[in-house]
């Protein structure tokens, strides 16, 4: 990772090891042979864990092998959108990634199949390892795993000299999976000890190596030699001078930076955290992170502990390793209020905290997007221009190209857009996977009250969205509508947020007070109010331009209510191109609104041109480009002019 002079950084940590996908059942309490679905997330220890400490604020790096195709690119890409630097990360131009097959059987039932033999991650190749880039670091971690090969100990000599001649710090996470030391059958990767003194001897030729080893019990038991914790944990004393982290499972852990005690409890012993456990797989991943988290920031054992048994209690409640690794402002909030959280899976504060916290992106700075989820508007226009309805899915195409084409102009560099999946299905196809920022609505066009497009079960059909799309709906809202109205309408809305929850997809709400009922400068404010008290947060509202009074109270509405919401982007109801940068004025003094998603104020005379055969493709293209280029400037030159009067103000 360079920073803006072309330098490298410096990182706190480097992970070597087993970097993976995981495949984890989504039918709770079945056999894996049971097993109907899967959900896909990064995996392997050492991948877990520069993924969960980036989480909580390092700046960390993952130092091994992917294969060199689609699951070594999601490795990669995942990684990298938690923060983790992947300059060090390995292509294998034969080798396939690994994976791993996960289901939640029971408590005490974690079935888990490695798909591992001959995989990248064991391929890693030493001589590919810079000397240097391990100097940029505090410490390295390397997992167990790789100590049990040839070729992986080549690695992880070198990797190991290098830092102990940098000064690097040096960490051992025992992980020890005796399916991967070849001691039980490939299908039983659940079992997590199997005594073996030639395993036994291998690591402790590792031992006296490392500065900071952490494992469970039985993961001492098989670095020690022993079943007797208290002996196991003597022979690494024995042959080691590092601080030993030993982990108690809920209990807890306790730290030894010196001669063993003759209790266990008389070393740093750190309580644990009594949670209802769903998934006990990553835990120690978690564990490791928090505990690193806090000991490369120079924190106290008690406190690094605390971190770590506080990570590993969040994990262990919620479904996958990686996705699950809380973020620093979900574990402080939790360490505040530990005593009183049983369930981190259901208490909605954490929830929302991890849901708004690992966002991707982090941040969105400014939305100027194209808005073409036009349904009924563009059928009318096609039935007044005598066109066919049929040549609507290639008009919403030609205003991704548009939409491109404009940004580039505007000096974006992505567009935004809204497209329906109707007459857009082909529009959102070629928009995906480009970093775009991408909004689909759900709503029945016109429909009050609420009604969604595709039918009540609004979340079977968002299964099966794309994660980088952003729901959109619509709703004609009024605080003041009749009792009944109003109600259904935010129970649809609540039903949508909950979905979106779920499925781990943003939410925009568009509000616009229905035509019919009175408004005043309150109507908006009211509504926002209204929702969040019923504890709709969504990641973006979308709301028509406001007098600079109104725009203020939505902002500390917003403000007070989610300090995490994304912000507002303004609509624009086809007003003329005049009248919407008039109401851009008092929107661009206020930081809330990131911008805009207009439609037909930008693309209407061109499309109906292009439908009466007036225009070509090009022709259309070039138009919508233009006038949406003209849209960008506007915002961005009152936007300017908005900070520059702020920086004028502080300065007098």
């Amino acid at each position: 990772m360079l920073n803006n002079n072309g330098q490298h950084q410096p990182l706190d940590l480097i992970c070597l090891g087993r970097v993976a996908v995981d495949l984890y059942a989504e039918q709770i309490g079945s056999r894996l042979e049971d097993v109907a679905s899967f959900a896909k997330y990064l995996g392997g220890s050492s991948g877990n864990v520069a993924y969960g400490t980036a989480r909580l604020g390092l700046k960390s790096a993952m130092l091994s092998r992917v294969g060199n195709e689609q699951m070594g690119n999601f490795v990669r890409e995942e990684l990298a959108r938690a923060g983790v630097d992947t300059t060090a990360l390995q292509n294998d131009p034969e080798r396939h990634t690994g994976l791993v097959l996960l289901a939640l059987k029971d408590r005490e039932s974690f079935p888990l199949l490695f798909y591992r033999r001959d995989c990248a991650d064991m391929a890693i190749d030493a001589d590919a390892i810079d000397p240097d880039f391990i100097s940029r670091a505090k410490a390295l971690a390397i997992t167990g795993t790789h100590l049990s090969t040839d070729t992986t100990q080549r690695a992880c000599r070198k990797a190991l000299d290098a830092a102990a001649h940098y000064g690097v710090k040096r960490v051992l996470d025992i992980d020890y999976r005796p399916v991967l030391w070849g001691l039980t059958n490939p299908g039983d990767g659940e079992t997590r000890f199997i005594a073996d003194e030639k395993v036994t001897m291998d690591l402790q030729r590792w031992l006296p190596d490392f500065d900071l080893i952490v494992g469970t019990e039985e993961e001492f038991h098989i670095a020690g030699g022993s079943t007797d914790t208290l002996t196991a944990l003597r022979a690494v004393r024995g042959i080691s001078a590092a601080t030993l982290v030993c982990k108690l499972g809920p209990l807890g852990c306790v730290v030894f930076e010196e001669a063993i005690p003759a209790r266990i409890e008389e070393g740093i012993f750190v309580g644990g955290v009594q949670v209802e456990v769903l998934n006990v797989l990553g835990a120690g991943d978690a564990f490791m992170s928090g505990l690193l988290r806090g000991w490369l920031r120079g924190e106290s054992w008690k406190t690094s502990a605390a971190y770590a048994n506080a990570c590993g209690a969040l994990v262990v409640s919620r479904h996958g390793c990686a996705p699950a690794m809380p973020t620093e402002d979900e574990l402080f909030d939790y360490l505040a209020r530990r005593d009183e959280v049983t369930r981190p899976d259901i208490d909605q504060r954490l929830n929302h905290l991890h849901r708004v916290t690992t966002r991707v992106p982090a941040e969105w700075p400014e939305v100027l997007g194209l808005a073409f989820d036009h349904r009924r508007q563009l059928t009318d226009m096609a039935r007044e221009e005598h066109a066919d309805n049929a040549r609507l899915p290639t008009l919403k195409k030609l205003l991704v190209t548009a939409a491109e084409e404009g940004a580039k102009l505007g000096g974006l560099s992505a567009p935004a857009i809204l497209v329906d999946d109707v007459l857009g299905q082909e529009a959102l196809n070629q928009a995906s996977g480009q970093g775009w920022w991408v909004g689909r609505p759900v709503e029945l066009p016109g429909s009050r009250p609420l009604r969604f497009q595709h039918g009540d079960d609004v979340g079977s059909c968002l299964r099966h969205w794309p994660r980088e799309q952003i729901i959109k709906c619509l709703v004609f809202y009024h605080p003041d509508d009749e009792i009944s109205l109003r109600i259904e309408q935010e129970e649809r809305l609540r039903q949508l947020y909950q979905a979106a929850c779920r499925q781990g997809l943003e939410l925009l709400i568009e509000v616009i007070p229905p035509a019919e009922m009175p408004s005043d400068s309150t109507t908006l404010s009211r509504s926002l109010q209204r929702l969040y008290n019923l504890g709709i947060r969504p990641d973006w509202w979308k709301l028509p331009a406001m007098p600079d009074a109104t725009w203020r109270a939505v902002g500390e509405i917003i403000k007070r209510e989610d300090p995490y919401c994304r912000g507002v982007v303004l609509l624009g109801l086809d007003a003329p191109m005049e009248d919407m940068k008039k109401g851009f004025t008092d929107a661009a003094k206020h930081s809330c609104c990131k911008g805009f998603t207009v439609g037909r104020t930008l693309f209407s005379s061109a499309s109906r041109d292009w439908l009466a055969g007036r225009i070509d493709d090009a022709g259309l293209v070039q138009r919508v480009a233009h006038n949406y280029a003209e849209l960008i400037d506007t915002w961005r030159q009152l936007r300017d002019s908005q900070r520059q009067a702020v920086v004028h103000t502080e300065e007098a």
